[in-house]
Parts: structure tokens; C-alpha cells; sequence
């Protein structure tokens, strides 16, 4: 396997029932829409595409995380996730993105450990990103814990 070269993290943490929350990475942070960030990142100077990869996938986990637990019944407070994108360079220069870290922290309420894991396995295999992804990457890790 290629020397892993490039990798950055963003962080998104907030309040799901506002839908707002903070986006954090190298470039700086701002708060807003979890979904309207992607063309700040986009346009900011100092900004890389493993940044901007890793601060959308935070988002839209964490997004699709309290939807999934939502859908059964239970009302997260807040979610926390840590994105890591690492690429490699690819056959005739550029670079791919070769893995993926996801880690997350929740605090809901009247949910075990086994449960959040449960979900959070699911939340990852229905985020948009992680779809869009998943079929190049090498791998996508998850790491879910209540807070």
C-alpha cells in the first residue's frame, strides 16, 4: 500500500434540535446550518479537499445519526463527531481518499451502550457521504460512545 500523506480532521458538535451546530477545522471555525458549511470551505483560503471532505462527513454522520435515533424513538441531546480523511496518492498523480475515521460521542438520554453502537453502525451505513464514498475507500472506521 502507497504512504498514507495527507490527512486532516474536522470536528462538528451542537444542539440536533435546532439543527445548528459548530464546525471546527484547521482553516477556523463558524457556526451555522450543518448542511450550508461545504461553500465556506470551499472559498476559504488555507482550506484542502481532505479538509473539506472531513468537515462534511462530520456533519452529515452526525446528521444522520440523530435521525436514525429519531426514527427509534429516542431524542439525542447532542452529538459530537470527529472526521478524519487520510489520502494517498494515486497512479498518475493527484491523491484519493484512502480511509476514513469517524469518531462520535452522544449524550441521549435512557439509551444503553449496545444501542448507540447499534445505531450508529446503521446511521454510517445510511449517511450520504459514507454512501458516496464507501465505494473507494479502503475503509470507513466507526467509534461511538455516550458521553
Amino acid at each position: 500500500m502507497a504512504d498514507l500523506l495527507r490527512s486532516a480532521s474536522a470536528e462538528w458538535k451542537g444542539d440536533l434540535r435546532g439543527g445548528r451546530g459548530q464546525m471546527s477545522a484547521s482553516s477556523g471555525a463558524f457556526t451555522d446550518l450543518a448542511y450550508s458549511f461545504t461553500t465556506r470551505f470551499e472559498n476559504s483560503p488555507g482550506s484542502n479537499p481532505e479538509e473539506m471532505i472531513a468537515a462534511a462527513h462530520a456533519s452529515c454522520f452526525s446528521m444522520a445519526f440523530a435521525n436514525a435515533l429519531s426514527k427509534e424513538g429516542h431524542v439525542p441531546d447532542s452529538i459530537r463527531t470527529t472526521a478524519t480523511c487520510v489520502m494517498s496518492p494515486k497512479e498518475g498523480g493527484g491523491f484519493r481518499v484512502a480511509r476514513m475515521r469517524l469518531e462520535t460521542v452522544g449524550q441521549v438520554s435512557g439509551v444503553d451502550e449496545a444501542t448507540f453502537q447499534r445505531i450508529a453502525e446503521q446511521a454510517k451505513n445510511n449517511c450520504p457521504i459514507s454512501v458516496l464514498l464507501s465505494p473507494g475507500l479502503d475503509t470507513i472506521e466507526l467509534s461511538a460512545r455516550l458521553a
